[in-house]
């Protein structure tokens, strides 16, 4: 149906890192491994796994959002993390039978409701991170961590920022995500908005 999966792995380790997941996953998809986190910076991702559907024409018809395939409840530390997934997947499979006129496919009003323009801390927690992640490819590990603490501190709802600093050292990396995860107020997750047109 003129659809294609296209997954794109937010890693400064690279191939070395990220290529393992998609070798143990047989993708049969196209598999991207992005160590500038150029991906993340153009369509606001700050969790994984977020989809973004983007028609033939190139128009981003929904911006990111959690995409899972199953819907399950987990739970870390006594919290429960919930997953919506199996509603997300009929609602990406209308979109590929329907198109534009999904009741899914978002106008452009309620785009611009969902996405607004970053703020001041927000842009300086990018480029504070980009520096972080340019240090660490240098070598320079002790100006990389300065640059990701401070990219953390500037945007804490970033996951992302987090995550890639405590891949550096995997002993600590689930001790610190379960610490955050368990401090966090707000669900892990956004629930999906999911209302069809007019809903």
């Amino acid at each position: 149906k003129n659809f294609e999966v296209v997954a794109a792995a937010q890693d400064t380790g690279g191939e070395a890192a990220a290529g393992k997941w998609y070798d143990a996953a047989r993708a049969t998809y196209t598999t991207l491994v992005d160590t500038k986190h150029a991906v993340s910076s153009a369509f606001q991702l700050v969790n994984v796994p977020s989809g973004v559907w983007i028609d033939e024409r190139g128009r981003v018809v929904r911006p990111a959002e959690p995409a899972w395939t199953s819907t399950r409840t987990d739970t870390y530390g006594g919290k429960a993390l919930e997953i919506e997934g199996e509603q997300y997947v009929a609602a990406l499979r209308d979109w590929v039978t329907n198109g534009e006129r999904s009741q899914y496919a978002l106008s452009d009003e309620e785009f611009g409701r969902r996405v607004k323009p970053r703020s001041a801390a927000e842009l300086e927690a990018e480029t504070t991170f980009k520096l972080a992640v340019w240090f660490q490819q240098d070598g320079r590990d002790e100006l990389a961590a300065k640059y990701f603490e401070r990219a953390q501190a500037l945007n804490p709802d970033d996951w992302n920022y987090h995550r890639q600093a405590w891949s550096f050292k995997p002993q600590e990396a689930g001790p610190k995500w379960l610490e955050k995860f368990l401090k966090q107020p707000e669900r892990y997750y956004p629930k999906l908005e999911l209302k069809p047109k007019g809903g």
